[in-house]
């Protein structure tokens, strides 16, 4: 048996260096990334510039930048260095860690009690990506399984005539999605509500948006130590992964209005999902991933899977 690779120490006296030493460590460590970043050195400059209190947005990829230029106490250094320790040991999500993370440019507060937020739905939102098939009937918006409450905060930000509603089953969950809320102050036009799916969500909703659990059991077995310190209710959406989804549209179309949709993101299981749902119309949408991870379904093809089901 090969001896575990130990990681690099972090070492150097500016910040640029300190990001450089801190991409090489995690590089060696194996860790793996998808929470905020996907790679070493992004994950690497996150840190340290949280760590020093510096924006994170600096380019550090200019070689005159003030910021990569910057020098680091030693004292500082250290708390760099013990930052990136506990990533290693721990392989929480860096956004657990530093208790934030950002979506579409908006930063929410974030811990271990709800999914680090990372849909592709919210860049529908910000760019407009679905409006086309919305209406000025759009007034009620339902965030079902909302996690965190960032989608439920960017639908109010990109639409400041509608109300939104976050739903989750997770107590724990909406007590993030509370922070989330205030701190953005957005009491007057979101509501939290705690539902198992629609059961405490009559509606009827005009547009809802849903990022549910859809990992499939064999995805999940496999899963990297980082997506298995979230809430495996947040991921782990059954044998196929359609678990969840299922009983959604089962549920749906009682509690839409008639010319509502669902946005719905299914990640990397769209074969899953078409087997599942061999004969339901969905428009799948674009995004910086593609167009195989978020589709759209209407009310009506809903409705009409439904009536095929029953008889």
């Amino acid at each position: 048996m090969s001896a575990v690779q130990q990681p690099l120490p972090i070492a150097g006296d500016t910040v640029g260096a300190l990001v450089e030493s801190g991409a090489q460590c995690l590089a060696s460590a194996s860790v793996s990334f998808g929470h905020g970043t996907t790679n070493a050195r992004d994950e690497a400059a996150w840190l340290v510039l949280w760590r020093l209190g510096l924006p994170l947005d600096s380019d550090l990829s200019d070689a005159s930048d003030s910021v990569k230029n910057q020098p680091v106490a030693p004292a500082e250094q250290a708390l760099v260095a013990t930052l990136f320790e506990e990533r290693i040991r721990t392989r929480k999500p860096a956004a657990y860690l530093t208790q934030e993370a950002w979506l579409q440019g908006v930063p929410f507060y974030i811990d271990e009690r709800a999914i680090v937020p990372r849909s592709f739905i919210a860049e529908l939102l910000v760019d407009g990506g679905a409006d086309e098939y919305l209406s000025d009937h759009t007034h009620r918006v339902l965030d079902l399984c909302t996690g965190n409450g960032s989608l439920a905060v960017l639908a109010a930000m990109a639409w400041p005539e509608v109300t939104v509603t976050g739903a989750d089953i997770s107590a724990d969950a909406l007590a993030v999605a509370r922070i989330n809320v205030d701190k953005h102050g957005l009491q007057d036009r979101i509501q939290l509500q705690l539902s198992d799916g629609l059961d405490a969500l009559p509606g009827p909703w005009d547009l809802i948006l849903c990022n549910p659990p859809y990992v499939n059991a064999a995805s999940m077995a496999a899963l990297p130590a980082e997506y298995q310190a979230e809430p495996e209710l947040a991921l782990a959406g059954g044998t196929d992964g359609m678990d969840f989804v299922r009983r959604l549209f089962a549920a749906a179309p009682a509690c839409m209005s008639e010319d509502a949709v669902i946005v719905l993101e299914i990640g990397n299981e769209r074969e899953n999902f078409e087997t599942a749902f061999p004969q339901l119309p969905a428009f799948w949408l674009d995004t910086s991933a593609g167009e195989d991870q978020v589709l759209l379904v209407t009310r009506r093809a809903l409705a009409a899977q439904s009536r095929l089901t029953a008889q």
